[in-house]
């Protein structure tokens, strides 16, 4: 039995597909046969294209992230690690196989 590549399709493919879906002249069912694709991929590219049709005509300005200013925070780093040089994780004391933990009740021969 032979394993099956992949399917890579290219965006045109995808943008074609989708917009044949959004237009509504033929069912789910037959642009799948037409395309030769899973109906389900064709939902899937028709909600990607309907979500990213608004960043065609230009970036919202209310959802625009403010820049970060890395050499700020990148001297708050180093100041707060000057501060607490250990860092505030407490690290276990190791103790050596001769000699047991103080709260160890075993008796020692």
């Amino acid at each position: 039995m032979t394993k099956k590549s992949r399917r890579t399709h290219s965006p045109a493919f995808k943008a074609k597909v989708a917009l044949a879906a959004v237009k509504g002249d033929k069912t789910l069912a037959e642009l799948a046969q037409l395309f030769d694709v899973h109906p389900n991929q064709i939902t899937i590219w028709k909600n990607q294209l309907l979500e990213g049709a608004a960043g065609v005509f230009g970036h919202d300005k209310t959802s625009a992230e403010t820049p970060v200013d890395l050499k700020a925070l990148h001297a708050k780093i180093g100041e707060l690690a000057l501060e607490n040089p250990r860092g505030s994780v407490k690290i276990p004391r190791v103790w050596s196989l001769e000699t047991p933990p103080p709260d160890d009740r075993r008796q020692r021969r």
